[in-house]
């Protein structure tokens, strides 16, 4: 079974310096229709304008994952133990925080220029209460390019961002007669979000911002994509 969520169909936020589309309720937008999904609590479509962001605040018990798609992000976090990370956060990189016991981060954007484009994405942890971590790694255009890279899992598994939740993240470039299926084990849920272009999956054709949520489905196809760029959630059972 599969259901189409239209980019329409999304909460939106417009604070002036931050435009923002959730894909699930958030803050002040709520639908009880759309309280996540399996572990997948957030994605926010951010757009931040230039020389803003979020100013330091705190998270617990949440993997987040940020997706830059076009622009700079500037990130610092202060996490007791575990010290402080600081730096840059640009498209092609993945950035991972374990909130677990609590962190503090900001996320800016360094730039006067340019608008800083991500999604943000949160996913329950399995298990609370663990130590705060923070991962960042890139992964360039020809490791995504008409293939499915798994970006984020719960082992780290071929090289990926390693999380405290049952599920994975892929994410991947398609265009033209490029094409992929990703086996899903049995009774597993999937959910997928269209960032930019068009793409068919599994037969349904997306624009950027759709989503499909699967469930009771063995397999999902990507193929006719134009320009398209796909993250690919498998959410467990």
């Amino acid at each position: 079974m599969q259901t189409f969520i239209s980019s329409s169909q999304r909460g939106h936020a417009d604070h002036g310096w931050l435009k923002s589309f959730h894909s699930f309720s958030f803050a002040d937008y709520h639908d009880p229709q759309r309280m996540g999904f399996g572990p997948l609590r957030v994605i926010n479509d951010d757009l931040i304008a230039p020389g803003t962001g979020f100013g330091m605040h705190g998270h617990r018990d949440m993997e987040i994952l940020t997706y830059p798609l076009a622009g700079t992000l500037a990130h610092r976090d202060r996490m007791g133990s575990s010290g402080e990370h600081q730096g840059l956060v640009q498209a092609g990189d993945v950035q991972r925080m374990s909130a677990g016991t609590g962190v503090m981060h900001s996320e800016v954007n360094p730039s006067l220029q340019d608008t800083c484009h991500l999604l943000q994405i949160w996913i329950q942890p399995h298990t609370a209460g663990v130590a705060p971590r923070y991962e960042q790694q890139h992964f360039g255009p020809e490791r995504k390019r008409g293939r499915l890279c798994l970006v984020a899992s719960p082992d780290g598994a071929e090289g990926s961002l390693s999380i405290h939740a049952h599920a994975r993240m892929y994410a991947g470039l398609f265009d033209g007669d490029e094409q992929a299926e990703l086996a899903l084990p049995a009774g597993h849920l999937a959910y997928v979000h269209l960032a930019r272009g068009s793409l068919s999956v599994n037969g349904q054709r997306l624009a950027a911002g759709d989503a499909l949520q699967l469930t009771d489905t063995s397999r999902i196809n990507v193929s006719g994509g134009q320009d398209a760029e796909v993250l690919v959630f498998d959410l467990g059972a």
